[in-house]
């Protein structure tokens, strides 16, 4: 497991990364993965995992890099405030356009970001992936609002995308089962100590894989939604 800065049982769950699907099985088997990218039904209907269970516990951490502490960086977003609901804009019943971000100063020898975005209640046995980006530069302070949906957007230079929940490419809003209650949506930075080159349409296990042992810092946002 990663070394924590807080000893903490909120630190460990802040910076515990909860994503490393990196020795268990694919985050997708079983989630609707088969369906087309432009579906637009919400996340699986299956018996509820209530919110607030130790399912976003039970991953292995993402490891940092050898001999360094893993750091905590501020993410935020314009459009929605920390722990409050996304905007309709920004989910299945809107426009589902991403939100945009911007994130405090980087740990010291960052040399790539990546970006992962799930919801731990949804009812799989694993976390729904609604937004996996990455190959993302240093020198970028944020992402502008509404990513095209492809894995290659025009806009930031350099960045790809990888594969949600659905079995698309790119950002999916939140879209949870009408009458399930509140879920969570964690938007998570990883700052990483090497450049990435990866290929476009990796799923979360397998960029999990990539920057296992890099990792410099993490920094979480948490939204909201319900239908």
């Amino acid at each position: 497991m990663i070394e924590m800065t807080s000893s903490s049982m909120r630190g460990r769950m802040r910076i515990g990364i909860g994503i490393a699907w990196i020795l268990g099985s694919g985050v997708l088997t079983g989630c609707g993965g088969d369906r087309p990218a432009t579906d637009r039904s919400s996340e699986p209907h299956r018996t509820p995992a209530k919110s607030g269970s130790a399912k976003s516990d039970q991953y292995h951490g993402i490891g940092g890099a050898t001999g360094r502490t893993i750091m905590n960086f501020d993410l935020t977003s314009s459009a929605f405030a920390r722990g409050s609901k996304i905007p309709r804009r920004h989910t299945g019943d809107g426009e589902d356009l991403s939100p945009p971000l911007a994130w405090s100063p980087l740990p010291a020898g960052t040399l790539a970001l990546a970006l992962i975005v799930d919801d731990p209640d949804a009812p799989t046995p694993e976390p729904w992936i609604h937004w996996v980006l990455y190959n993302l530069k240093p020198d970028a302070s944020g992402l502008p609002e509404g990513i095209t949906p492809v894995e290659k957007p025009a806009k930031p230079a350099g960045v790809v995308q990888g594969k949600n929940s659905w079995g698309g490419i790119g950002y999916r809003g939140p879209a949870p089962p009408k009458g399930h209650g509140l879920h969570h949506y964690r938007f998570r930075l990883y700052a990483i100590e090497k450049a990435l080159d990866l290929k476009p349409g990796l799923d979360a296990n397998a960029l999990a894989r990539a920057i296992h042992g890099h990792v410099l810092g993490v920094a979480e946002l948490q939204g909201t939604y319900e239908r």
